[in-house]
This record gives C-alpha cells, sequence and structure tokens, in this order.
C-alpha cells in the first residue's frame, strides 16, 4: 500500500475523532459555562447517536481496525452512553472481499508453492470476507485426506498489507487516546492509554494465525469430555502465521432459529448448552472464546449419533480472538457469581471491590441496598419478564436510587473487558433462541456447587472472620475514650465533604446568574439606546463581554475549590 494512501488514512482517523471531541468540548463545556446546560441536556442523547453513526459509516468505509473499533466499544456499557452502544451493537466484520489474485499472492509467500499444490481444489469465491483477512472453501489433497480423517476444510488468509494498516490505525487512536486521557471526566472512569494497548495487543494476536491455531486446540481439550462441544481440527502442514486451514464445521448458524427448529432441535436447550459451556470455560478453564458472535458458533444436527449420545452439538470456530481469567479475577467472579445466585448483596458488593469495578467515591452501602431491591423485586425473571417490566416501576427504583444512577460509581477495568464484551453477546444470543431463558437458572445451581465446593474452607473463614470482629471490639474502648476526650476539649469537629461540596457548588451558581444578569441587562440596554445613541448603544453591547466572561469562569478557583 502507498505511503500516501497510509497517510490519507490517518488523517481521515484523526481528523474524524477531532472534530468528535471539539463538538464534546463546545456543547459539555462552552454551551454548559454559558449558562445553556439544560440545551445541552436535552440535545445530549440526539448528538451521541449521530456522532456513533458517522463513525459507523467510516469503520464500514476504511475497514482495517476501524470495525473492530467500533465492536471494541459497543462492549463499554461502563464508559459511553446507551445510545452510541446501541448504534454501534450491531456493527458487523463483513468488508468487500480481497482481488483473488493477491489472496493467491499471499498463499504462494508463505507456503512456498501456489495454492493448486497443496489443495485438491480451492473455491475463489470466499465463504467471508473480513476487515483483516477472509475464508474460502477447500478441499485437502487424497493423501492428506487420508492421514487426517476428512477432506473439506477452510482456509483462512490474511488481506495484504493488514499489518501496515494496523499500524497506522494505531498510531491515529494513540494520538486520540492522548487527547482523550487529559479529559478529568474520562481520565477517572477508565485508563485511555491502557485500553488502547489492551486493543492492540488483542489485534495483533489476531492476525497471528498460529496462535489462533494453537487457542483452538486448547479450546478443544478442556471440552474433550463433552460430546456436545465440538471445535475444528487443524492442519499444521497447511498453516502459518498468515495462513490457517482448519477442518470444515459449518452447520446451522446459531442465529437461524428457524432452522434449528425444522432440524428438530429444541432451541431452549442449546441457550442452556451455550450457556453452562461459558460457565466451564470462565470459572473452571480460565481460558475463553471472547468473540461469540453469531457467525462463530454453529448447531450441527446428528441424525446417526450413537445412543445415548446427543443428537446434536454446538460447534464453536474463529479463536482469534481469546480471554484469559487469572486467579485473582476467577476469585472476584465466583465471590460475584455466588452472590448472585444466594442473593447477597454485601457478598455482590464486596466481589465488586475484588473485581476494582467501584470508582473510589462509590457509596457501598447504597450499592448494597440497591442490589438488594435487585434481587427482592428482580430476582428469577427470565428475560423476557424484566423486558416487560413497567416503565413506571422502572422510574420508581431509579427515583430511590436517584443518587446511584446519576453518579453511576462503576468502571470496568482491562481485564474485565473482553468478558464483559463476551457475556453481552452470549446474553443476546441466549435470549434470541429462547426468549423465556432465564439467567438465574443457569447460575443458581452453578454457585450453590460452589458454595458446597466452600465448605473445606468455611470454619476458617468464620474463625477469620471471628477474629477480625474481636480486634475491632478490643480497640473500641479506646477510640471512645478520644472521642469523648476531644470533644470535652472542644476540638471534635466533624467533617461533611458532600455538603461543603453542595455549599461550593451552589455559591459558583449564584455567582454565574449575577453575571449572566449583567450581561444580559447591559446588551439589551445597548439595544434599545442604539437607535437614539449608536455610541453609547454599541459602547454598552461591547461592555456586555466583560460580565459574560465573569459567567464562564465564576467560581472555578483553585483545586480545593472544585467538585
Amino acid at each position: 500500500m502507498k505511503d500516501s494512501a497510509l497517510r490519507a488514512r490517518y488523517r481521515r482517523i484523526v481528523w474524524f475523532f477531532a472534530r468528535v471531541t471539539a463538538g464534546f468540548v463546545w456543547w459539555e463545556v462552552v454551551v454548559r459555562r454559558i449558562g445553556f446546560g439544560g440545551l445541552a441536556d436535552r440535545t445530549r442523547s440526539r448528538r451521541n447517536a449521530q456522532a456513533a453513526a458517522r463513525f459507523r459509516v467510516l469503520a464500514v468505509a476504511l475497514g482495517g481496525l476501524m470495525i473492530k473499533v467500533g465492536q471494541f466499544l459497543s462492549a463499554r456499557l461502563d464508559v459511553l452512553p446507551a445510545e452510541i452502544t446501541d448504534e454501534l451493537a450491531g456493527l458487523q466484520d463483513e468488508v468487500p472481499p480481497e482481488d483473488i489474485a493477491a489472496i493467491r499472492e499471499v498463499g504462494l509467500a508463505e507456503l512456498g508453492l501456489p495454492l493448486a499444490e497443496h489443495y485438491a481444489w480451492f473455491d475463489d469465491e470466499p465463504l467471508a470476507a473480513a476487515s483483516l483477512g477472509q475464508a474460502h472453501r477447500a478441499r485437502l489433497r487424497a493423501e492428506d485426506a487420508v492421514d487426517l480423517g476428512f477432506d473439506a476444510v477452510v482456509v483462512k488468509v490474511q488481506r495484504p498489507h493488514i499489518h501496515q494498516v494496523i499500524e497506522v490505525d494505531l498510531a491515529a487512536l494513540r494520538r486520540v487516546g492522548g487527547w482523550l486521557a487529559r479529559y478529568r471526566p474520562v481520565a477517572t472512569r477508565v485508563d485511555v492509554r491502557a485500553l488502547i494497548e489492551e486493543f492492540a495487543t488483542t489485534t495483533l494476536q489476531e492476525v497471528d494465525y498460529l496462535a489462533e491455531a494453537g487457542h483452538a486446540e486448547t479450546f478443544a481439550a478442556n471440552f474433550a469430555d463433552d460430546p456436545r462441544i465440538i471445535v475444528p481440527r487443524v492442519v499444521w502442514e497447511r498453516t502459518t502465521r498468515r495462513v490457517l486451514t482448519l477442518e470444515d464445521v459449518s452447520a446451522i448458524r446459531i442465529g437461524d432459529h428457524d432452522a434449528i427448529t425444522a432440524a428438530g432441535i429444541d432451541r431452549a436447550e442449546v441457550a442452556a448448552v451455550l450457556a453452562d459451556s461459558y460457565l466451564q470455560q470462565i470459572f473452571v478453564d480460565g481460558f475463553f472464546h471472547a468473540d461469540p458472535h453469531p457467525g462463530n458458533l454453529f448447531v450441527a444436527p446428528r441424525p446417526d449419533g450413537a445412543p445415548g449420545e446427543p443428537d446434536w452439538r454446538l460447534t464453536f470456530i474463529d479463536f482469534g480472538m481469546v480471554g484469559h481469567v487469572p486467579d485473582t479475577l476467577r476469585e472476584g467472579l465466583t465471590e460475584a457469581l455466588i452472590a448472585v445466585g444466594t442473593r447477597d448483596g454485601g457478598r455482590l458488593v464486596r466481589s465488586m471491590q475484588t473485581l476494582d469495578v467501584l470508582l473510589p467515591s462509590a457509596d457501598l452501602a447504597l450499592i448494597e441496598r440497591a442490589s438488594m431491591q435487585v434481587f427482592d423485586r428482580f430476582g428469577g425473571m427470565s428475560m423476557d419478564q424484566l423486558r416487560g417490566i413497567d416503565h413506571a416501576e422502572m422510574m420508581r427504583f431509579g427515583l430511590q436510587f436517584r443518587d446511584l444512577m446519576r453518579d453511576l460509581p462503576f468502571q470496568l477495568p482491562d481485564n474485565l473487558l473482553m468478558l464483559g464484551r463476551s457475556i453481552g453477546l452470549l446474553s443476546g444470543m441466549c435470549t434470541g433462541l429462547d426468549p423465556e431463558f432465564n439467567i438465574w437458572e443457569t447460575i443458581t445451581p452453578y454457585a450453590k456447587e460452589l458454595v458446597a465446593e466452600e465448605g473445606g474452607s468455611t470454619v476458617e473463614r468464620v474463625l477469620a472472620e471471628a477474629g477480625k470482629i474481636a480486634m475491632v471490639a478490643l480497640g473500641l474502648p479506646g477510640r471512645a475514650d478520644r472521642v469523648l476526650t476531644l470533644a470535652e476539649h472542644g476540638e471534635l469537629s466533624i467533617r461533611t465533604p458532600l455538603l461543603d461540596r453542595r455549599l461550593r457548588r451552589l455559591e459558583r451558581a449564584v455567582q454565574r446568574a449575577n453575571g449572566l444578569l449583567v450581561f444580559a441587562a447591559l446588551l439589551v440596554a445597548g439595544a434599545l439606546v442604539t437607535g437614539s445613541e449608536p455610541v453609547l448603544g454599541r459602547w454598552l453591547m461591547g461592555l456586555s463581554a466583560l460580565p459574560l466572561l465573569w459567567a464562564m469562569v465564576a467560581g472555578r478557583g483553585g483545586p480545593h475549590g472544585r467538585s
């Protein structure tokens, strides 16, 4: 690819995000400072949706990493508003196919011989074309088929120059990330630079087909004893970093609900097996398929299956994007699963702390109360029942916990990013397969098993908690004595940071209102006298700029004056 084309691509990406950033600053900073915060609030959802729609057009036009970026952002429910994530959620990694001559050149460079020398047949028409590569059906030569036990394969070939495109796209994203990292509301919720590097690492793994082949074999080994799950076998002799040859396991796509039903397969059972497989991947294996969209999952009927074996199997393909669950993360997730399964709000909050999903400003007691309300009111409902909840009831819940809903003191650490996206995709597929899919019924038995497995350490935990309580109790007399002594000497002070912040905010609002009032008075007076006294009128209207500037900066003060 020519350098001029790469530079143009870089400028187009940076310019798009520069315009979005400028628009955000104008509406959320400038417009709000001059007293039109209400207008900014009323138009925010529409503006966000328009920006997301423009990005979607850009992503489809450019391909490369931009489609991956859109899919990546659609999972950031903790950082981005719903109107953006909803717009990007349907962004599919489907782009026009590469010219077959270019694909054959890549195959020749990687395998050392023309594709016709390696395969008995190679379909020039791609089975699927994605932003990083495309897949073609093929058949192995007779001698290879005898050795491996199958001849139908799918060959994935990377697009020419894709590594150059990735390098340019990442450079543009790092530039934009540097801008966002300087904006405090964004920086307090997410480490933008770390997020981009996480995305870069994941993407570079996707373009290493040797790694993908290894992931497929690891996944297959984890489910070797489960007859319900199958994974395509790798043809290592026809696999390199840029060419991957796999057994063709195509069947009914998991999103083709009518075909699944027509094959006599219970869709509710498919949803249950899919959810159960992810519980094993996350809580047992610590290794999960991180891109479970409908194109990567098949339901394969088995009309000639042996007695006692399932009459269909769930097939996973495309292991370019996988996630790992380290022990510390698994402990926190296990704690959260048990908390949800046992409806324990306090335990759920503790798991959130372990997972580092709470901001330092989070009100733990309020979150625990909200969790218990959710468990009491919505626990046990299916996804279809949850969608049918009366809007007024949701509004009452929102009003009851309006402080929590306004502040949303949550963040999604990098190590939970891919997992969160996978669970979001999984939830949508399970509900599509079975509108009555009940996540509680799936989680509760699993949580009870985990609780039972805790049995051996229960006594130790009780003793540890008792020890902590005893230490606190022993220290209470001393603390009480110190408090009473301070009170006796008149030195006891009570800090109310929340009240102080609200008073400072009110003071700044009054200052801005005064400035805007003087601004309006001078502007109107100037306009009224311009007809008879044009010099005085222009002078008054020019003078009105001073209180306007005062209103924009009023009350900003130093770092201690900010809320």
